[in-house]
């Protein structure tokens, strides 16, 4: 019998690290009584609500989707009983369910349940967030309880990664009303491996096991979850034995570990990049954009900002997604050659060495999230880079309020990501269509016909090797007209007690991480040491 436990931990055993483990210094011994863990997160999230956007890429404890990440790039059976089926032309996609699976509130999941949640999703009258993650989804049926099917108004190769949202039971869609108002965002019924026991905001969260869960009982029974934002108070309690496991940036996990905990970096498509508006009239040159992009010492970066936990960005493909990444699509780090080609376009350099073109002097504010350290570093870092090919960069730490209403005519350091598919990494990004859809759907008006082409038919074709083919397309044309400065893709690291747990998996991670993500992606599936 096919559960989710034998699904992920087959596909991952090669992956195994030997050794590894996490957990709980109280009530975890013994073979009796509750096994808890307690962890600390940076993050608490604003809604539970999958309609608000709440673990859209997968690894919820409250919730499943019809698939799930097994953590290296491939989608499996969850919710679903087996792969989606999909036409030749990609555009109607029907999917079997898993029977005898029941929500948290005990009714059973059914056909019915899918087609409220997709229902719900693109209907203007819940105001989901993820809407527009759904533009391609004209309908979907309930062919039988059991059988749902997709129809898309486009050919869409990529549907599958548009599966890991989580499903909500029909009954708690009955209402066409705005999803901001909705029990759900407190309150989640899923039918994930955890149900929430506890949520008291500001300070902490409790998940405890799903008894009925169809992968099977969880064997860590309770999870707590402490909301702690500053790092190095996260950090010091730690190394004081307090948590079992919590998030930090690079260089301060590195600091930690030891006996009694182990420090982990797991690979991500979570980018840092700087947007370039087309409309201000220094960065929507084509000659200043690719001139920053020779400017900037992305290997540095890596190495002084993240302490070597990460990897240099040109595109917005990481190495990791493999059969879709162009190695060949990259910029040199040539600061010599950025300014001949600001020369070139006729950005001369004036006396106080910034250059100007027209009476424009080669000035312009890049925004960071005021609360975000390591953007800040970001921020610095590529300013002391133009400054030093003659364009003044000048920097301004705002609240996410302020980014949104500037971010069409200022830069602003821009994060994101997910390993799942290149379409879901790329499209929203790059595409021109994307424009004034969303705040951060390609704030800086980028446009290329070449670029738009080749998204358009990765994600119009069906065979895996001609889509991996026009992305690498995709990606080459972008560096040949670039419109942001990819930087990094940045490791996301924690620290996690030794000795308790089985069941550690590395992972690939999208730019959500934290508790749900880490080392705990699974840890549905973990086991007590022997």
């Amino acid at each position: 019998m096919f559960n989710r436990r034998t699904l992920i931990t087959s596909s991952l055993a090669a992956f195994a690290l030997a050794g590894t483990a996490c957990s709980a210094p109280s009530n975890s011994g013994g073979g009796s009584g509750p096994r808890s863990m307690l962890l600390a997160d940076g993050y608490e999230p604003s809604s539970l609500n999958p309609l608000l956007g709440y673990a859209r890429y997968g690894a919820a404890k409250f919730y499943d989707g019809l698939l799930a990440f097994d953590g290296r790039g491939t989608l499996h059976p969850a919710l679903a009983a087996e792969q989606p089926e999909s036409t030749d032309d990609a555009r109607t996609w029907t999917v079997r369910l898993r029977r005898g699976v029941t929500f948290h509130d005990g009714s059973p999941f059914d056909a019915h349940d899918v087609v409220a949640t997709y229902s719900a999703a693109v209907d203007p009258a819940y105001a989901a967030t993820i809407s527009s993650d759904l533009s391609m989804l004209d309908s979907v049926e309930a062919v039988d309880e059991h059988t749902v099917r997709f129809r898309l108004n486009i050919p869409y190769a990529a549907w599958p990664a548009r599966m890991l949202m989580g499903i909500l039971p029909k009954d708690a869609l009955a209402e066409a009303a705005p999803q901001d108002r909705s029990p759900l965002n407190t309150e989640p019924v899923g039918t994930g491996p955890y149900r929430l026991a506890e949520w008291r905001r500001g300070e902490r969260m409790i998940w405890r096991a799903n008894e009925d869960y169809w992968g099977g009982t969880p064997e860590v029974d309770e999870i707590t979850v402490v909301f702690a934002t500053d790092d190095n108070t996260r950090a010091q309690r730690v190394q004081a034995g307090e948590f079992d496991g919590t998030v930090l940036p690079p260089t301060l996990a590195g600091r930690i570990g030891g006996d009694s905990y182990r420090t982990v970096h797991h690979d991500t498509a979570d980018y840092r990049a700087i947007t370039l508006p087309s409309d201000h009239p220094v960065t929507g040159d084509a000659a200043m954009r690719r001139a920053l992009n020779l400017a900037a010492n992305r290997s540095g970066m890596v190495e002084s900002l993240l302490g070597g936990h990460g990897t240099p960005a040109h595109t917005p493909v990481p190495a990791s997604m493999e059969r879709y990444h162009a190695p060949e699509a990259r910029f040199d780090f040539d600061r010599e050659r950025a300014r001949r080609v600001l020369d070139e376009a006729g950005w001369t350099p004036g006396p106080d060495g910034i250059r100007q073109r027209n009476g424009t002097p080669a000035r312009f504010t890049v925004m960071y999230f005021a609360d975000d350290t390591l953007r800040k570093k970001f921020a610095d870092a590529f300013a002391s880079d133009a400054e030093r090919v003659g364009v003044r960069v000048e920097l301004a730490g705002v609240d996410r309020s302020e980014a949104a209403e500037r971010i069409g005519t200022d830069a602003i350091v821009l994060g994101g990501g997910c390993p799942v598919d290149p379409d879901v990494q790329m499209y929203s990004a790059l595409h021109s269509s994307m424009i004034g859809t969303g705040t951060y759907r390609n704030p800086a008006k980028y446009r290329n016909d070449r670029v738009d082409s080749a998204l358009d038919a990765g994600r119009n074709t069906v065979d895996p090797a001609e889509r991996a083919r026009h992305y690498k397309e995709a990606q080459r044309a972008y560096v040949a007209d670039p419109g942001l400065v990819y930087l990094a893709f940045v490791q996301h690291s924690y620290v996690m007690r030794r000795g308790v747990w089985d069941g550690y998996e590395p992972v690939v991670e999208p730019h959500t991480h934290g508790t749900t993500w880490g080392p705990w992606w699974n840890v549905e599936d973990w086991t007590p040491k022997s």
